[in-house]
C-alpha cells in the first residue's frame, strides 16, 4: 500500500530503489531481488459427481506452513526458490550465505534489494559465523530495503505472483510436494530465461507520485 501522504522518508528510499534498477547489468556488481513468503500446505478433497466427474470440495485438510523464499536476479532473468521450515533469521542468514558462496562467488559485491523485515539485518551474520566470516560476506554485500508500504517496489514479488497463479494454485498433501512443485518450475523458468527491465523510473515517480514528495 502506497503512503496516502507526503513522506520525505518513503520517497527517499524508493528513488534509492528505481536508480539501482536504472543500472546496467554488471556481473561484478549482480543487483538480485530477494523476498519470501509463508504457504499453508492444503490438501482439498474430491469427490466425484453423479456424472463422473471428479470436483475439489471447499473442504481441506491443514499440513502445516512452508516459507517460500526467492531470490532472482532480473535483468538475467534468472531465481533460485527454495522451500524453507521457517523464516526465521538463521534461515535467512544460511540462504543468502549459500548464494554468496555458489552462484555469486566471482561476483565482486551483490547488490541486494529486499523488503526491511526484522530478520533481514546484516547483523545476524555475525550471530551466526566466527567473525571473520561474518566479515568476509558482508564485504561482498549491500542492502537497499524497500519502504514501509513499499512492497511493490521489489521484483521478486513478480516472481511469487507468477509462481503462485502456475504451480501454487492447487492441493498439496505435504511439504515435500510443494518443493518438488517449486523446483521443477525454477529449472523450467531458468531454461529459458527472461530478463525483466522495471519500467517505473525515478522521473515517473516525481510525476505519477508528487502527491508524496513534500512540498517546499
Amino acid at each position: 500500500m502506497i503512503p496516502a501522504e507526503q513522506s520525505a522518508s518513503f520517497v527517499c528510499q524508493m528513488e534509492q530503489v528505481l536508480d539501482l534498477y536504472e543500472q546496467p547489468y554488471d556481473a561484478d556488481y549482480p543487483v538480485v531481488c530477494l523476498d519470501e513468503s509463508p504457504k499453508q500446505v492444503l490438501e482439498y478433497q474430491e469427490f466425484t459427481r453423479s456424472n463422473g466427474q471428479r470436483c475439489q470440495d471447499s473442504e481441506y485438510v491443514r499440513h502445516g506452513v512452508v516459507e517460500l523464499f526467492v531470490a532472482t536476479e532480473p535483468l538475467r532473468g534468472w531465481r533460485e526458490l527454495t522451500v524453507e521450515a521457517d523464516h526465521k533469521a538463521a534461515t535467512w542468514v544460511q540462504f543468502v550465505a549459500r548464494l554468496l558462496d555458489t552462484t555469486y562467488r566471482d561476483a565482486k559485491k551483490v547488490r541486494w534489494v529486499m523488503d526491511n523485515f526484522s530478520t533481514h539485518k546484516l547483523s545476524f551474520f555475525y550471530a551466526h559465523f566466527p567473525p571473520a566470516v561474518a566479515h568476509a560476506y558482508l564485504q561482498r554485500m549491500e542492502i537497499m530495503y524497500t519502504p514501509a508500504h513499499g512492497s511493490w517496489l521489489n521484483m521478486a514479488e513478480i516472481e511469487f505472483s507468477v509462481l503462485s497463479r502456475q504451480v501454487l494454485n492447487r492441493s498439496f498433501a505435504h511439504a515435500d510436494e510443494v518443493r518438488q512443485v517449486v523446483e521443477a518450475w525454477k529449472t523450467k523458468q531458468n531454461a529459458k530465461p527472461k530478463p525483466r527491465d522495471w519500467q517505473f523510473k525515478t522521473a515517473d515517480a516525481r510525476i505519477k507520485l508528487a502527491k508524496l514528495y513534500p512540498t517546499i
